[in-house]
């Protein structure tokens, strides 16, 4: 009598693993994780992760995946506990989270998880994760090579060469314009020269109530927020592929779809931001928060031209002194700024033109540039997202503007082939 003996394959080595609270809740990542891995993968919970990530036989895996919602916030000590176990045993970490504080998805990329991914996940996205944390590995290994010798900057992708102007837009109180005046400045140039093309670069770091988005319609994306926790990795094209695009002639880096701490980012995150910039557009324009934080400094230092905008009025006025003095006070380059003041008398107006002479004297500042009040027609051109050009082009704030934007174009390329 013959008899068949039933072959029962191995089964497949785990390779990852997802770590959850209840990776059910996650049925998009169980999805991609079959997809990718096949039965290669397991799920944890999260005492489960930290007790296993305890053991040897754990170094195996390639990845784990950490998946948590809003409903983790008070368990960040665990989850960073686990992540740190992961990362002692050579492990990577792709952080899965939805609807996460950005305060807490700041905590937890710090503490070295390798790449972030939002949920709902997008398609493809684990995918390019994995490829992306295999991809490092490799560049890791290569450079660490005994018999070869590692250069000194390893560049990714297309580096840019320019040396791009630098201006930075600073409300000296709130509601003085300086984001409209941005954003249309930002334009001006980019449209100012009919036979060359001018690169123009919108940075709105006011992470909290920024509104480029809002004034030129423009989505705000998570991808902002993963830049910004990440800036050390951060290479031209990453920085590139962040930036959003306003009809084909101005690249706006947009303010986080959340609000964030002003302080996330360090002064060396926002000068190798800015420098990036400047290497890759002929022109940075930057719309800065009111509010004095310490990368405050690193701007002013980076900038050629330092526009303070302000009102004839009152709060204006102190709001002013009291900047001059902080930036004195520390010997910072106060002399950069050049004051712009938003709704300027008419010329017919002798008072306020009087007190804006008395104001300036009495600051001992030189108000240079006095752009007029463009009235209703410029709060309609931030509601429908255009720049003044498109709405009112003629009206008066946006002709000036123009002029600026001329005077600083024609300057620069003086200065270029001089």
């Amino acid at each position: 009598m013959t008899s068949s003996v039933a072959l029962q394959t191995d089964p497949a080595p785990i390779t990852a693993c997802t770590v959850a609270r209840d990776v059910q809740n996650f049925d998009l990542l169980i999805e991609d994780m079959e997809t990718e891995l096949g039965e290669a993968w397991g799920d944890l919970s999260f005492e489960d992760a930290n007790a296993y990530l305890s053991q040897p036989d754990a170094s195996e895996l390639e990845f784990i995946a950490v998946a948590v919602d809003s409903s983790d916030e008070s368990n960040l000590t665990l989850i960073g506990d686990i992540i740190g176990r992961a990362k002692d045993l050579g492990v990577k970490v792709i952080l899965i989270a939805e609807d996460v504080s950005p305060i807490a998805l700041h905590q937890l990329l710090k503490l070295g998880a390798n790449d972030f991914v939002p949920y709902p996940l997008p398609e493809g996205a684990l995918h390019d994760s994995i490829a992306r944390i295999n991809t490092v590995e490799e560049v890791a290994e290569v450079v660490a090579a005994p018999e070869i010798a590692a250069p000194e900057h390893v560049a990714t992708g297309k580096v840019g060469t320019n040396e791009g102007i630098v201006l930075p837009v600073h409300g000296l109180a709130g509601g003085s314009g300086a984001s409209t005046f941005a954003v249309n400045l930002a334009w001006e140039l980019a449209t100012v020269d009919k036979k060359a093309e001018v690169s123009v670069c919108l940075l709105d770091l006011d992470f909290q109530f920024g509104s480029a988005s809002t004034y030129l319609d423009l989505p705000r994306r998570d991808a902002v927020l993963e830049m910004l926790s990440d800036i050390d990795g951060m290479d031209d094209d990453a920085f590139r592929a962040t930036l959003l695009t306003f009809n084909e002639k101005v690249k706006v880096l947009t303010a986080p779809a959340d609000m964030i701490p002003l302080d996330m980012v360090s002064p060396e995150d926002i000068e190798k931001l800015v420098a990036t910039a400047r290497r890759n557009f002929d022109y940075v324009i930057i719309d800065m928060p009111s509010t004095l934080v310490q990368w405050t400094e690193t701007v002013l230092g980076m900038s050629d031209v330092y526009f303070g905008m302000l009102e004839l009025d009152l709060r204006s006025a102190q709001n002013t002194l009291r900047m001059i003095r902080a930036l004195k006070s520390e010997d910072l380059p106060y002399e950069k700024i050049r004051y712009v003041l938003n709704r300027a008398p008419k010329f017919t107006d002798l008072s306020g033109k009087s007190r804006a002479k008395r104001m300036a004297e009495s600051l001992d500042i030189s108000i240079e540039l006095h752009m007029p009040d463009g009235g209703k027609q410029v709060a309609q051109s931030c509601d429908h997202g255009l720049p003044l050009v498109d709405t009112a082009s003629k009206n008066p704030l946006r002709k000036e503007i123009a002029k600026l934007a001329q005077s600083l174009h024609e300057t620069n390329q003086a200065e270029a082939t001089g």
